[in-house]
């Protein structure tokens, strides 16, 4: 009770009407909740064309990605050749690398066969030879066959 409210000092005011607070407070607001309305509206058209864009942007991205797939499908069997004919161009390099290789080896070996073989030759006799005079005795003492 200490605080209860108490009438303004003074004589009594005249009669009027009381004072409409909500009234004056939506006219107040009014202007500014209209610019309000406004911007959410705006920003409504803003999202749905934003959606729209994003949709097409989408729609446009799988045409893209289905074209470049048709595109790699059509064009393997290209790349597949292309890749085959430069594997037979290697292989084909090294099988002539290696037949020049077995052709020197070859060679190499048949030089060597014709320097050995003469010498060879004379020992396989000369053993033969030997071999006869000890089992058989038609063989003169020199060596040579009657």
């Amino acid at each position: 009770m200490r605080f209860r409210p108490v009438g303004l000092p003074g004589p009594a005011a005249a009669g009027g009407v009381p004072a409409d607070r909500s009234a004056e407070l939506a006219a107040e607001l009014e202007p500014q909740l209209a610019q309000l309305q406004a911007a959410e509206t705006e920003a409504r058209k803003v999202r749905e064309q934003a959606a729209e864009e994003a949709a097409r942007r989408r729609e446009a991205a799988e045409r893209m990605a289905m074209d470049c797939v048709e595109q790699a499908r059509a064009a393997v069997q290209g790349v597949r050749n292309q890749s085959a004919a430069r594997i037979r161009e290697a292989t084909a390099a090294e099988v002539a690398a290696l037949l020049a290789a077995a052709e020197r080896d070859t060679a190499a070996l048949r030089g060597r066969v014709e320097r050995r073989m003469p010498a060879l030759v004379d020992r396989v006799v000369a053993a033969a030879i030997e071999d006869l005079a000890g089992t058989d005795g038609d063989l003169r003492e020199g060596g040579t066959l009657r």
